[in-house]
C-alpha cells in the first residue's frame, strides 16, 4: 500500500500563492472531539482533514466524565487503530515526529483530554497518560471538578491545592497545560503556578461576543506573557450568531493578533462530526452540561443539531483569506501551526 495521503491540493479553490503556502506549511489543529458517534465519521473526518492540508491534529479521547477505566480503554483503542493504519498516520511523541510526517505525507496525531478527572484525583498518573500519548489536559469541563472550577460554575473557587499539584506535575513531565473550558479565577491562579507556558487550545474573545466560553483580554493577554497559545474556536456560537464561516475564524485573529501579535494565535477548531452524537453524550451526563453551555441560552433559539461548526475545507480558505489581509506569508505560517510547534517544542519532553 502507497504510504501517506496522496493529496496535491489541486482541489482547493484558491489562488496559486495561498496553494502553495498552504501546501508547505505545517498546520495544527488542536481541537477535535474523538470520542462521538460511530467509527466510520470519525475517521473520515481524519481523511478530510489531510485533504484539506492539516499536518497534525489533537483528538479528544477522554472529557471530565470519563472514568479511568474508560479512559485507559479509549487510549488502548485509538492506538490500536493508529498502529493498523501506520502507512497514513502517526502517532507522535515529539515535534520532530509531527516534521517527519508532513514529509511522509501522513497525519500526526496525539491525544488530550477535556478536564481532568481521568486522573481519578491521582496526580501520578499523568506521567503514564503521558507516555500513552496524551500530551495536553484541560483543567475543568464547564464544573467543578478536584483541580478547580468551569467556566459555567456558580461560584468560581479558583485553583484547589491538588490542582496545584497537577500543574506542577503536568510542567515536570512535559503535559500541555490548556485552559478553555475553565473559570476564570481558576486560569488566573494556573498562570501564578504554571513554570511553562500555558494556552487555550480552543477558546475565542470575549470581547467579539458574549459566551461564558471564551474569554476577556486580560487572559489573552496573561496567556502571551506566558509564551502560551490561544487557539481559535471554530463554532459559530461562540464566534457569533451562528456564524462559522472563514470571515468570522479570521475576526478572532485579528483580534488576538492585534492585542499580542500573531505569534501567539493558533487554531484549535473543534469540529464536531457528528452534532446528533454530541447531544446525546451531553443529555446522558448532564451534570457537565449546566443550564447554557449546550441549551436555549447557548444555542440562542437554534436547535442543537443545527448548531455551525467551521468544517476542515474551510482551511485552505482561511489561508487565502489571510493574505487578503495582508498577513505576512510568516504569520500565516505561524498562525496555521508554526506557532504550536514553538511552544510544542518548549513544553514535551
Amino acid at each position: 500500500m502507497e504510504a501517506g495521503f496522496a493529496n496535491t491540493g489541486d482541489h482547493w479553490t484558491v489562488s496559486e500563492q495561498a496553494r502553495r503556502l498552504h501546501r508547505s506549511a505545517v498546520i495544527c489543529d488542536m481541537l477535535l472531539p474523538f470520542m462521538y458517534g460511530a467509527n466510520e465519521p470519525k475517521y473520515q473526518t481524519l481523511e478530510r482533514m489531510a485533504a484539506s492540508g492539516t499536518s497534525f491534529v489533537s483528538l479528544t479521547v477522554a472529557v471530565d466524565w470519563h472514568s479511568l477505566e474508560y479512559t485507559l480503554h479509549a487510549i488502548a483503542r485509538e492506538r490500536a487503530w493508529f498502529r493498523a493504519h501506520a502507512d497514513k498516520y502517526v502517532l507522535v511523541e515529539t515535534v520532530d515526529d509531527i516534521l517527519k510526517a508532513k514529509r511522509e505525507g501522513k497525519l500526526a496525531v496525539a491525544f488530550h483530554f477535556q478536564g481532568t478527572n481521568p486522573l481519578q484525583a491521582d496526580a501520578d498518573m499523568i506521567e503514564p497518560y503521558y507516555r500513552l500519548g496524551v500530551k495536553h489536559m484541560l483543567m475543568a469541563y464547564n464544573q467543578k471538578n478536584a483541580v478547580g472550577d468551569g467556566c459555567y460554575e456558580a461560584v468560581d473557587g479558583g485553583l484547589s491545592k491538588f490542582g496545584r499539584m497537577v500543574v506542577r506535575e503536568m510542567n515536570r513531565v512535559g503535559m500541555l497545560v490548556d485552559l478553555s473550558h475553565t473559570g476564570y479565577r481558576t486560569c488566573r491562579d494556573v498562570f501564578e503556578v504554571s513554570s511553562a507556558p500555558v494556552c487555550f487550545t480552543h477558546s475565542n474573545p470575549l470581547a467579539l461576543w458574549d459566551n461564558p466560553r471564551n474569554i476577556g483580554d486580560d487572559l489573552i493577554l496573561a496567556t502571551a506573557k506566558s509564551g502560551g497559545i490561544v487557539g481559535v474556536n471554530g463554532i459559530g456560537l461562540h464566534m457569533g450568531d451562528n456564524d462559522a464561516s472563514t470571515e468570522m475564524i479570521c475576526r478572532q485573529i485579528d483580534h488576538i493578533s492585534g492585542l499580542v501579535g500573531a505569534q501567539h494565535v493558533g487554531l484549535g477548531l473543534d469540529y464536531v462530526y457528528d452534532n446528533v452524537a454530541l447531544m446525546v453524550d451531553f443529555a446522558t451526563h448532564p451534570a457537565w452540561n449546566p443550564d447554557g453551555a449546550i441549551g436555549a441560552k447557548a444555542t440562542r433559539g437554534y436547535e442543537p443539531k443545527d448548531v455551525a461548526f467551521a468544517a476542515p475545507e474551510q482551511l485552505p480558505e482561511l489561508t487565502e483569506m489571510l493574505l487578503k489581509r495582508s498577513y505576512s506569508e510568516a504569520d500565516i505560517r505561524g498562525i496555521l501551526g508554526e506557532n504550536w510547534l514553538r511552544v510544542l517544542r518548549r513544553v514535551w519532553k
